[in-house]
């Protein structure tokens, strides 16, 4: 035994990464893999060009938030000189719009954004019904053998409708019952795979950008402790995630109008512990993956974005080391539809193939021109993982306005206004002085000024009688720039419908009441309910019935089976919190 093992051959490391290269290598090479991949790169670019305008004014939302002026301005303001004061006018409305709808969506912590419920009138499944068939059929044998004869159709109904509604009752029960087992599973895998984490980074975007989005669910393997044998182990699984997705990674369509309706893509910066986690999830190739990994170093290309500098710097990161690192590479996720006579072409199973004519949704992912997964869309629906909205929605566009872009206007003036007063400020705030050097001796510093300073002059030779000193107090104008402040100020609060007495400042007026401050609050909520309806109807109930469904196509528990609705509690939050207020 010990020669037999002595003689099996033994293949090296390098030897069986030199294998799944070449097997990669023999894959890539195929026609269909090729088409694939200078498809995924000409929607790329068509995207990445048609949201160069989109970036610029996300850079804009990220610097006024934080406080900071654009390039060109504050070369204007450099080159005039003066105050370059910025107010944080619009970091106050983020911050008020963000903890607003936090305190309406997730409430506690313990209060969650979404319920699941049994319709008002479950189906009944095909086994209860054959069941009443059955059950039917021996009652009427009863009747027959009592009365000898066949029951009226009448007695039949009335026996049919008695046996149903019982039938009904139960099956409402039991529909409560796994309801409630659903929901439980369903809050246990959000809370494993990330879900408040990310939905509190996506309402954090909300009120930022012209846009946020979500993402998921997204399988991935993961490695995990758990307690097996007395003791924790740790195991790898394969579970549901969600994510925030940054807005400067999201691609869309130039044409498209909803999030669905046109291609997507998702631009990733992946580390190599992210690649790995993909090795063994369904529908990627590993040789293809181990491939990248084998040449990681090489990959980072970083020439796919010229933005990538310009995000850096608004994010208070080093340039030089967040776009030049080789612990990072790019890949492209892109979920298109694709003409079935093409994927045929490409080399996909005629099985999967319906009708060539027709157009079916697919799923790519390329790194550094190698494709690492390339599949039908598994979703029934043909849905993408992607949840969007914002915080004003714009009809016939996937984009739409944040809390900056909204009191822009009113930050430009509040700042220019400031910066004028603080100009003014800084020169009236003493005497200016006018010399006439030509009756200064030499040396004397007229920079020096002093208390019981005593000067000294000379005659003019140009016999000039003007007094060689004047002084004169330039006007304030304070008081009019602090009235034009204060109009903008307030008009921030309508342009964004946020209001200062919902972050605590004062309001004179309606607010000194508990009736008229309620009042302002039910107006103001009015706003926000908008906002509320965009997450709930576009976010929060479609990813919720996204997991409902993966639950049902994949779960191998038959008792979460049910008739269900999803149903979003941010509209009915606000009204419980105004009530309450």
């Amino acid at each position: 035994m010990e020669s037999m093992m002595a003689l099996m051959p033994a293949k090296s490391v390098a030897d069986m990464e030199a294998e799944a290269k070449q097997r990669s290598d023999d894959m890539q090479n195929q026609e269909y893999i090729v088409g694939l991949a200078a498809h995924a790169r000409n929607r790329w670019e068509e995207a990445r060009d048609a949201k160069q305008d989109l970036e610029e004014r996300m850079l804009q939302c990220v610097r006024q938030r934080n406080g900071e002026y654009d390039p060109d301005v504050q070369a204007e303001i450099d080159e005039q000189g003066g105050s370059d004061i910025f107010i944080q006018l619009t970091s106050v409305k983020c911050r008020a719009a963000t903890s607003w709808l936090r305190d309406t969506l997730l409430g506690t912590g313990n209060d969650k954004p979404w319920a699941i419920e049994g319709t008002p009138q479950p189906e009944l499944p095909q086994e209860v019904m054959q069941g009443l068939q059955a059950q039917l059929s021996t009652e009427i044998m009863g009747v027959m053998q009592q009365t000898g004869q066949m029951p009226s159709e009448e007695e039949l109904r009335q026996i049919a409708l008695s046996m149903k509604d019982e039938a009904m009752n139960l099956v409402k029960e039991e529909s409560a019952e796994r309801v409630s087992r659903m929901e439980l599973k369903m809050e246990d895998q959000l809370l494993e795979g990330g879900w408040y984490k990310a939905f509190n980074e996506f309402i954090d975007d909300i009120v930022t950008f012209p846009f946020a989005a979500l993402k998921g669910p997204v399988k991935r393997r993961r490695k995990v402790m758990k307690w097996q044998d007395g003791g924790l182990v740790p195991t790898e699984e394969i579970r549901n995630e969600w994510e925030r997705v940054d807005p400067f990674n999201l691609y869309w369509a130039p044409w498209a109008w909803d999030i669905n309706d046109g291609y997507v893509i998702e631009r990733h910066r992946m580390t190599r512990e992210d690649l790995q986690s993909l090795i063994g999830v369904p529908g990627y190739n590993e040789d293809a993956i181990r491939t990248v990994l084998a040449d990681f170093n090489t990959g980072t290309a970083g020439d796919w974005l010229w933005i990538d500098s310009e995000k850096a710097d608004v994010e208070g990161k080093n340039v030089s080391l967040a776009t030049h690192t080789d612990d990072l590479i790019d890949a492209l996720q892109l979920w298109d539809s694709i003409e079935g006579k093409l994927l045929l072409e490409w080399g996909v199973d005629e099985e999967e193939i319906e009708d060539a004519s027709m157009n079916y949704p697919c799923e790519l992912w390329l790194v550094n021109n190698i494709v690492i997964r390339a599949v039908l869309n598994y979703d029934a629906l043909a849905r993408k993982p992607y949840y969007l909205t914002s915080y004003e929605s714009k009809p016939g566009s996937v984009d739409g306005k944040g809390v900056t872009d909204l009191c822009r206007d009113s930050q430009a003036m509040v700042n220019a206004t400031a910066r004028s007063l603080a100009n003014n400020m800084g020169i009236s705030s003493g005497p200016q002085v006018g010399v006439n050097i030509s009756r200064l001796p030499t040396g004397e510093d007229i920079s020096d000024m002093h208390p019981w300073k005593i000067w000294q002059f000379q005659q003019s030779e140009h016999n000039d009688g003007s007094p060689p000193l004047q002084f004169f107090q330039p006007n304030s104008n304070a008081n009019e720039l602090m009235a034009v402040f204060e109009k903008f100020s307030e008009r921030a609060d309508e342009d964004t419908m946020i209001p200062k007495y919902m972050t605590g400042g004062h309001t004179p007026g309606a607010s000194r009441t508990s009736s008229g401050l309620s009042m302002l609050i039910s107006n103001a909520g009015k706003g926000i309910k908008q906002v509320i309806n965009n997450i709930d109807q576009n976010v929060i109930i479609p990813a919720i019935e996204r997991l409902y469904h993966d639950n049902l196509r994949y779960s191998q528990d038959p008792d979460l089976v049910g008739d269900v609705q999803i149903n979003a509690r941010g509209a009915s939050s606000l009204v419980v919190k105004e009530a309450e207020a």
